[in-house]
This record gives structure tokens, C-alpha cells and sequence, in this order.
């Protein structure tokens, strides 16, 4: 059985590695969101940056 000329058990094994990559990659991203507003924060009140 092929879909898009792919055996079922490389789209079981596409699958599986989305499943388990998505939670990581929301993970990262609240962390880059995180470290951003830390640099954002830190800058504030330095001499230079008048915003």
C-alpha cells in the first residue's frame, strides 16, 4: 500500500516524529519569547537607548 509513493510504515514514522517534535518546538518558542523580553528588559535605563 503506497500514498504519494510512500510505503504506510514511512508516513507511520512521518507521523510519529511530528508528534513528538510539536511539544519541543512550543517549548522553544515560549523560551525564545522569554530570553527576548529578558534582553528587552535589561536594556532598558542603559545609557544610549532612549526609548
Amino acid at each position: 500500500m503506497t500514498f504519494l509513493d510512500l510505503e504506510w510504515y514511512w508516513w507511520l514514522l512521518i507521523v510519529v516524529v511530528v508528534i513528538i517534535v510539536i511539544p519541543f518546538k512550543i517549548k522553544f518558542m515560549k523560551w525564545w519569547n522569554k530570553r527576548l523580553q529578558e534582553k528587552k528588559n535589561s536594556r532598558q535605563g542603559k545609557w544610549g537607548d532612549d526609548e
